[in-house]
């Protein structure tokens, strides 16, 4: 079959790798914006207090899927080094608070088999362990996270399904549909008989010339890069409350952020003024870290729902032509197993979830003519 995946993201990526093993598969992405690149790449679920138990399920699942998918990626030569296990620690100002998120992890662990250890940490322990952190109250440690570097983890798929004979076309695709069923990309005139639509926050540009109405915004995210001359892979992801987070990844650096606008569109410039309030908590917990550059920032446009859920699947009408968006800020840790959700989808395989519980039609509609 030959196959157009739409969007190098997360998604496409993961798409596509999976894809090429058994179908012609051609990637189009321009690059711009996507959510995957600014990613701040926390894969730690199990401590949601979303209510939500569809989106809870994909995004355990999609924590554990990360095992299928490293052990599949070096199945085709590829080694990556995107992905980190690592210790996590979650902060609370409230004893309380930190009671009830280690009873929600406690009673997730039995299905959650990537968490080994949920413990309560003292300040003499976190001292011990992290000397540069600076905090007054115990916080949960649990061994269960990771970080993902959204960049170079499709990179590593992409150059992997390169491997597979993928070809890649770095233009933005404008689509049409064809009488007998098929999808053309109008600027490249070539004909597809499947599409995988996974353009995040901008699907509904694509769809929309195609006569659709689609709940999908997007919210800007900004993170700052620092540069140490810290053994961060030793390091603990650290979640503060409220927004803002200390990502230690390979080679010294250290993510900050990230930000959350709801306001500003698909703007992509860098404003670092959102960071501010950020900055304020990471360099009070950590106070030796404003000694260090920040040396780049990361930003990005997220796709979220108007329930802030996901969704994937084919089109109602077009049942060849698949789409995925939602993820918000999830998108690194529910996105490759969305990806392979779907590559079963199209190869008529049996499905780790149900896709009724992420359906298409919530939030796409055909426009009334």
């Amino acid at each position: 079959m030959k196959i157009a995946v739409i969007g190098g993201g997360i998604l496409g990526s993961t798409a596509a790798f999976y894809l090429t093993k058994d179908h012609d598969v051609t990637l189009y992405d321009d690059g711009i914006g996507q959510a995957t690149k600014a990613a701040a790449g926390i894969i730690c679920p199990w401590f949601s207090k979303r209510r939500n138990k569809p989106w809870y399920r994909l995004a355990n699942g999609g924590a554990h899927f990360y095992r299928d998918l490293l052990k599949d990626l070096a199945d085709a030569g590829i080694v990556t080094q995107a992905y980190q296990q690592k210790t996590t620690w979650l902060l609370k100002k409230k004893p309380k608070l930190i009671d009830d998120l280690m009873a929600i992890a406690e009673k997730r662990q039995g299905e959650a088999s990537l968490i080994q250890e949920i413990n309560k940490l003292s300040p003499t322990y976190q001292q011990a362990r992290f000397p540069h952190f600076h905090y007054d109250n115990d916080l949960i440690e649990t061994d269960g996270g990771a970080v993902v570097d959204g960049h170079d983890l499709c990179q590593d798929l992409i150059t992997a399904a390169k491997g597979e004979n993928l070809k890649v076309v770095n233009v933005r695709a404008d689509l049409t549909f064809l009488d007998d069923g098929k999808v053309m990309v109008k600027n490249d005139q070539e004909v597809y008989d499947t599409v995988v639509l996974a353009t995040g926050a901008w699907l509904g540009q694509v769809l929309d010339p195609l006569g659709y109405q689609v709940d999908v915004r997007p919210q800007k995210g900004q993170l700052a890069v620092i540069e140490t001359d810290w053994d961060t892979q030793a390091l603990p992801l650290i979640m503060p409350e409220g927004e803002g987070d200390f990502i230690p990844h390979l080679d010294g650096k250290i993510f900050v952020g990230a930000s959350h606008e709801d306001d500003q569109g698909f703007d992509l410039s860098t404003d670092p003024s959102q960071l501010v309030d950020i900055f304020s908590t990471i360099y009070q917990l950590v106070p030796e870290l404003a000694n260090y550059p920040v040396t780049d920032y990361k930003i990005g446009s997220r796709a979220y729902t108007s329930d802030y859920a996901p969704f994937y699947g084919p089109l109602p009408d077009r049942p060849n032509v698949y789409v995925a968006s939602g993820l918000g800020s999830s998108g690194l840790t529910t996105g490759p197993l969305i990806a392979r959700e779907m590559s079963r989808l199209i190869n008529n395989e049996e499905t780790l979830l149900d896709p009724s519980d992420y359906a298409v039609e919530n939030y796409i509609q055909k426009r009334v003519q």
